[in-house]
């Protein structure tokens, strides 16, 4: 069995927010259902999640510690973490997946906080949330999303170092490139040649990683590996989101195969300079949507189509805020954010750029290693 994460105090940290937020919007408790705050509260982390078999539920009253209500199969696990109040059930169940239990530890609540916004969802099947509302019917369901984003969004000094250490990681596997990408390489050959080195240079796991190669750039940016060969003048780009101990990295490295266009470098170079105003941009203070329309100016607009240029990062690989036009989230000290400029080089085809930084009172910190100046040729 694996120990904690994180020593109890930044645990209990994290609850005490948590109630001084639920005091402000006068909540009796909060309910979780997901992996991400699972993690954040407990420290309860598992692979296992990757099963939808079972449901799992948490719940922080407003002036006590966290209660865990999941199965029976999780139970040694949960008790290794700081949790003291864990309740089981034997799960799969033929008619009560731990709807019961979870009643009868919220009876008496008046209002109940959910995460119900952008980026939430519910891990358990509908009919059953609509049974605990039945019989919880004087209960009030309130939307706590507001509450999950601020306390995940800033990130503790042992949060961000745990970032830094994947992204240290991530760097170390992209300077290899040289070694491990060639002409003639099949594209998917080349995908598990760079996720091994990702494994061997530290990373627990890489349940993120995708990209694309073909002459000027390729046609999207979350395409697994196909069978095609690697062909001089080709751009090769990977994106990973490797994870170690629960946090991820998420940054893209663009290769030149032999050759580079004279398309690519100047997009390449477009997106560098796209990077380098955001990063002399970013202070405390500052609206996401207004970092969106400084990378849009310098790319002379956004030829991409992705939405976004950029996100939060931690326990989940895409986490508020969003670099977007209506996202007007203030930057603030210890956020996590990606910068990731895009922009069309030819028609149909693409290039992004993406870097990893930590909000500071001053200057940003960057915890990607740099990507070169210039479009690197293999």
């Amino acid at each position: 069995m694996t120990s904690p994460d994180f020593p109890t105090e930044e645990y209990e940290r994290r609850l005490e927010r948590a109630h001084r937020h639920m005091r402000a919007m006068d909540l009796d408790t909060l309910l979780f259902t997901t992996e991400a705050e699972m993690a954040y509260f407990t420290g309860f982390r598992t692979l296992f999640w990757e099963s939808p078999t079972r449901p799992w539920f948490l719940i922080l009253p407003r002036d006590a510690g966290p209660i865990a209500i999941i199965p029976q199969i999780g139970a040694a696990l949960m008790s290794a973490t700081w949790v003291e109040d864990i309740r089981v059930w034997s799960s799969p169940h033929a008619d009560d997946d731990g709807i019961t239990l979870l009643t009868d530890a919220l009876k008496g609540a008046s209002r109940i906080g959910m995460p119900m916004g952008r980026e939430s969802m519910l891990r358990m099947p509908l009919p059953d949330f609509e049974r605990l509302r039945a019989a919880l019917r004087s209960a009030e369901f309130v939307d706590a999303t507001p509450i999950v984003q601020a306390l995940r969004m800033v990130k503790s000094p042992a949060e961000i170092e745990k970032i830094a250490r994947i992204c240290a990681i991530a760097s170390a596997a992209f300077a290899e490139a040289p070694r491990l990408f060639s002409k003639g390489q099949r594209l998917d050959d080349a995908f598990r040649a760079f996720r091994i080195e990702l494994l061997r240079q530290g990373a627990e796991d890489v349940p993120y990683l995708v990209g694309g190669a073909g002459p000027d750039g390729y046609a999207d940016v979350i395409s697994p590996a196909g069978s095609q060969q690697l062909s001089h003048g080709d751009v090769l780009m990977l994106d990973t989101g490797a994870r170690r101990q629960g946090y991820f990295c998420d940054f893209d490295r663009n290769f030149a195969i032999g050759r580079a266009s004279d398309a690519a470098r100047k997009a390449y170079a477009t997106l560098c300079r796209a990077s380098d105003a955001a990063l002399g941009a970013v202070r405390p203070g500052l609206r996401c949507c207004d970092l969106y329309e400084i990378m849009v100016r310098e790319i002379g607009g956004d030829d991409g189509d992705v939405g976004r240029l950029g996100h939060g990062l931690g326990l989940q690989l895409t986490e508020p805020p969003s670099i977007v036009p209506f996202d007007e989230t203030l930057l603030e000290p210890g956020m996590v954010i990606t910068l990731e400029p895009s922009m069309q080089v030819v028609p149909g085809k693409v290039m992004v750029h993406e870097e990893v930084i930590v909000v500071r009172d001053g200057p940003p910190e960057l915890i990607s290693q740099r990507a070169p100046a210039e479009l690197p040729v293999l």
